[in-house]
């Protein structure tokens, strides 16, 4: 039987809401963990929703806890890659709109990851014979490269932001040149399979003492490999600034598909509720406060919660517009209340007849 003829349709280009995957790439101490905090918390301000940390780093994330707003998810070894799907999912399916992966790298190198399982397949199928380990070396990567996979298509399937933390290791190695072997500085190197760093929209190296700030260019081959500034971020890290909240804004902005504007300051909201007077104002400002509430600290939420209930109060104990004789309701200062006109009797006509 002949298969039915495939039918596609073609329409014009037009930019739609995607998934962000930023990938942190640097050594330890380079600040990965609190400028993913501040890049998501960010990215927040325009998708609202939650953010959750995995943190792979024996609750290290938890430090930022008295700064930060988020979800936490102590996630121990094994640190296989169908592991940290099934991690992954459980943040998404408990309502988390960005995901903090912290660290990364153990799906490589962990207890459990991606080394650990060719190790594993390794022995299964040579045993301890030497000659047989070394024939069946590439074999023994096959299981573990396709749970790889099967995680990176996973991830992709996720209607989710994700910042992918990976540790890097400053890398030697042995590389032909001019027909020679040289030892080769490729600088820090992001520890993970090329598969998932590729996979990022955006990568960013923080180096030692960068204080957040990325770094761009780099005569390391290493170090060009695992930086990744499309063109349509390169405005946004124009300037050498640390990663930061309006970072992560703006990266949440584009992949939104358009620039939604931005929500209140916290600031802002309590000038506005010091000032509110009507049951319009404050509907749109409880709207408002509640756009913001999820990603602010308990000490903001409180002074908001405050704020709320003085202008709420305030508002019921206004008094009420008075009618007056002529049956439109007037302010105290006299005006008409939504221009209204005075009731005209039956009788009221240029002619001063009776009307018919």
């Amino acid at each position: 039987m002949t298969a039915p003829a495939r039918t596609f349709e073609i329409k014009p280009a037009v930019r739609e809401q995607v998934p962000l995957l930023i990938g942190i790439v640097g050594p330890s101490g380079s600040g990965k963990t609190w400028s993913a905090l501040r890049v998501a918390t960010g990215i927040q301000r325009v998708t609202g929703g939650d953010i959750a940390v995995i943190d792979t780093e024996a609750r290290r994330a938890l430090h930022y806890s008295d700064r930060f707003r988020f979800r936490h998810l102590d996630f121990r070894a094994p640190f296989g890659s169908l592991d940290y799907l099934a991690a992954i999912q459980a943040c998404v399916a408990a309502g988390s709109k960005i995901v903090v992966i912290d660290s990364a790298s153990h799906e490589h190198e962990g207890p459990g990851g991606m080394v650990d399982f060719q190790e594993q397949e390794l022995t299964r199928m040579a045993g301890d014979d030497y000659q047989k380990r070394e024939r069946m070396k590439m074999l023994a990567w096959a299981k573990p490269k396709a749970a790889r996979r099967k995680f990176i298509g996973g991830l992709l399937q996720l209607n989710c932001n994700f910042i992918f933390c990976f540790r890097a290791k400053s890398v030697s190695k042995p590389l032909k040149q001019n027909g020679k072997t040289e030892v080769v500085q490729m600088g820090f190197v992001p520890v993970s399979g090329d598969e998932l760093v590729f996979e990022m929209t955006a990568n960013v190296l923080l180096l030692p003492k960068s204080g957040g700030v990325p770094t761009w260019e780099s005569d390391y081959p290493g170090e060009a490999m695992a930086m990744k500034l499309p063109e349509q971020f390169r405005e946004i890290f124009a300037r050498p600034e640390p990663l930061s909240e309006e970072i992560g804004q703006k990266l949440a902005q584009w992949a939104a598909g358009s620039a939604p504007k931005s929500l209140p300051t916290v600031k802002e909201l309590l000038d506005q509720y010091a000032a509110c007077d009507t049951d319009e104002a404050l509907t749109k400002l409880e709207q408002q406060r509640g756009d913001v509430w999820n990603q602010l600290p308990p000490p903001a939420q409180v002074k908001l919660k405050a704020a709320s209930e003085a202008a709420r109060k305030r508002v019921a104990e206004k008094p009420a517009p008075e009618a007056t004789d002529d049956g439109v309701e007037r302010d105290e200062f006299g005006a008409t209340i939504f221009g209204g006109e005075p009731q005209k009797s039956l009788f009221d006509n240029p002619s001063d007849r009776p009307v018919d």
